[in-house]
């Protein structure tokens, strides 16, 4: 009887189980839109810097179904000693959650023609994108993590 028992459960599991019926597939991140970096932490040669993006910075990333774009500057116009002002744009792919950005255009000449690989979440209203970034030619070679929110319509 009890081999029985064990028989059916057995059976009644392997018919529950439909071959045909489709594997979920892990829901799409959804990178398009606008974004405002927050905050910045760069692990370098062992040593931790953090930045946070809403006191004397502002920085947008916008990206669409191809292509992204950063502009970065200082929030006093350039009249102080934080002046400043960056600039860059490419392609990108998204496989899952892993974000590579081509960089094409960059006012810092140096970083284009790169390609940058980071790891991709959302939770919310707060993007993650953390990665490496190293250039071969100049002494770059960090680790970038950056939380931005989106920028409601």
């Amino acid at each position: 009887m009890k081999r029985t028992l064990e028989t059916i459960c057995m059976l009644s599991m392997l018919l529950a189980c439909d071959k045909n019926k489709p594997v979920e597939e892990a829901t799409a991140i959804d990178l398009k839109g606008t974004w405002q970096l927050i905050s910045g932490t760069i692990i370098e040669k062992g040593d931790t810097s953090f930045t946070d993006y809403t006191l004397k910075h502002k920085m947008i990333k916008i990206i669409n179904d191809t292509h992204f774009a950063f502009l970065n500057h200082d929030v006093d116009k350039g009249k102080n000693a934080e002046a400043m002002f960056s600039a860059g744009g490419g392609r990108y792919e998204l496989k899952g959650d892993q974000y590579t950005e081509y960089l094409e255009y960059c006012n810092d000449r140096v970083w284009e023609g790169n390609t940058f690989q980071f790891t991709v979440k959302i939770r919310n209203d707060t993007l993650t994108q953390s990665g490496s970034e190293k250039i071969e030619d100049t002494k770059v070679n960090k680790m970038n993590i950056e939380k931005y929110v989106r920028i409601k319509k």
